[in-house]
C-alpha cells in the first residue's frame, strides 16, 4: 500500500505535453494562458472599482443630506444633480461596466484561448507550468 505521494507527483494527463508539440508552442500557450489569468485578475479589479464607487456614491448621498441640514441647499442640489447616482461612463453604472467587460472582452478572450489550446495543445492546460514543476521538484 502506498501513501499516494508517487501518484500525486506524476503529471496528470491534462497537463502532459501532447506528442509532437515543440517547446516554442508550449511556451506560446503558456504565455497566452498567463495573459488570460492576468485578464481575470483585471476583472476582479473591476469588481473592486464597482464596489468602491458604490461606496463612494453612498457617501455622496450622506454628504448631500448633511449639506441640506447645514443650510447649503444650493450646493446639495449641485452635488445631487451632478455626482450622486451619475453614470461613470456614458450611459453606464459600474455594474454595467463589469457586465460589458464580462460579456465582451473577457468572454471573447476566454473562447479564443480555448480554441488555440484545443488546436495546438490538445486542449490541455498548464503544460509549461507542469513541466516546470517536474524540473524543479526534488526527490
Amino acid at each position: 500500500m502506498t501513501d499516494g505521494t508517487e501518484e500525486r507527483a506524476r503529471t496528470p494527463r491534462q497537463h502532459e505535453r501532447p506528442p509532437g508539440t515543440d517547446d516554442a508552442t508550449v511556451e506560446a500557450l503558456g504565455l497566452l494562458s498567463e495573459a488570460l489569468e492576468t485578464t481575470q485578475r483585471a476583472r476582479g479589479r473591476l469588481y473592486d472599482f464597482h464596489q468602491i464607487t458604490g461606496g463612494a456614491d453612498k457617501a455622496v448621498g450622506e454628504a448631500v443630506r448633511r449639506l441640506r441640514e447645514a443650510g447649503h441647499g444650493e450646493q446639495a442640489d449641485l452635488v445631487e444633480r451632478e455626482v450622486q447616482g451619475a453614470d461613470v461612463l456614458p450611459g453606464m453604472w459600474t455594474f454595467q461596466v463589469v457586465e460589458a467587460y464580462d460579456d465582451g472582452y473577457l468572454r471573447r478572450f476566454t473562447e479564443v484561448e480555448r480554441q488555440v489550446r484545443d488546436a495546438l495543445g490538445d486542449g490541455r492546460v498548464h503544460i509549461a507550468e507542469a513541466e516546470m514543476k517536474q524540473r524543479r521538484e526534488t526527490t
